[in-house]
């Protein structure tokens, strides 16, 4: 399958410091790809090597099968993005501010950015300057943006920043639909794993400058097991009356607080009883599964 977006030992320092270490990604052309990993990890600084925006030391990049170089900005056109914080002419609105991208990408439908504003839920603001936006007005203004050209590829990182949980469920929406009706590729950066899970085809996993692993999420919930976490006032006497039951002999201690008990017939009930009656005191008890989340710090912890 065609590559829209690869590199080849990806390489970038800041005063001795690697912060980008050697990084082969491979994003395929219609996919949404979810770029996940702690901050620090080297995902912004990635981007904006994407963007010709920061220069890389040493590696290759190559956007839409071309290769990258000094010469080569045509392919930007072809590119909507968020990269950290966005910026606006602050005493324009955002109107203004759409029309003036416009002008600048060279398109000329007007008529578009209308639809763009009414798809991120920005209708009505012809007569408020930027200025008066909240930040939350703002993403929402940067998504529209990165959208308005129609691009073939979307560059986003953190997109849903600042966003309540009824505008982060609606970019969720919007992204899908970009994806499934117009065959956008989507490159999406986000601390928020669980908006990755539920939108991205696969996930490349950074960590130290290093990229960890790149999978689909149908490999990651295969992955998954199910589990009973228990949440107890006294952890370690739990941990020492489940230790002497030869049911329940894999298990881990989470924290100070939770034990995961993995791979057992014997029910949350059962367990339950068995710690009461040593006076084990619990808060609560449930069968779980192990998330996106569960897989990034298993896979980060084991990078480290």
């Amino acid at each position: 399958m065609e590559h829209i977006i690869a590199t080849s030992d990806l390489t970038k320092s800041y005063q001795g410091n690697v912060v980008v270490d050697k990084v082969n990604l491979h994003v395929k052309k219609g996919e949404i790809y979810g770029f996940v990993g702690p901050n620090g990890a080297g995902k912004s600084t990635i981007m904006k090597m994407l963007l010709n925006l920061v220069r890389p030391d040493s590696g290759e990049i190559y956007v839409f099968g071309e290769k990258m170089d000094d010469r080569n900005y045509e392919y930007l056109k072809r590119i909507g993005c968020i990269i950290e914080n966005p910026y606006f002419y602050e005493k324009m609105t955002g109107l203004q501010n759409l029309e003036l991208h416009c002008d600048y990408m060279g398109y000329h439908d007007r008529r578009r950015i209308r639809d763009v504003l009414e798809l991120v839920s920005l209708p009505n603001i012809e007569e408020k300057a930027v200025s008066h936006y909240s930040l939350g007005m703002k993403q929402r203004l940067a998504i529209a943006r990165a959208i308005l050209a129609k691009p073939e590829l979307l560059i986003l990182d953190e997109p849903v920043n600042a966003l309540d949980p009824e505008g982060i469920k609606e970019m969720r929406l919007l992204f899908g639909r970009l994806h499934q009706d117009y065959g956008t590729t989507i490159f999406i950066s986000s601390h928020i794993l669980s908006e990755v899970e539920q939108i991205a085809d696969r996930i490349g996993v950074i960590a130290g400058g290093k990229l960890l692993k790149e999978i689909s999420i149908d490999e990651v919930h295969e992955c998954q097991t199910e589990y009973i976490e228990l949440n107890t006032d006294n952890v370690t006497q739990a941990a020492r009356i489940l230790e002497q039951d030869k049911r329940l002999s894999h298990f881990d201690v989470v924290d100070d607080a939770v034990i995961r008990i993995y791979g057992t017939a014997v029910s949350g009930k059962e367990i339950s009883a068995l710690l009461i009656k040593n006076g084990v005191g619990l808060e609560s008890i449930g069968r779980k599964e192990n998330s996106l989340e569960d897989y990034f710090f298993r896979l980060t912890e084991e990078g480290e």
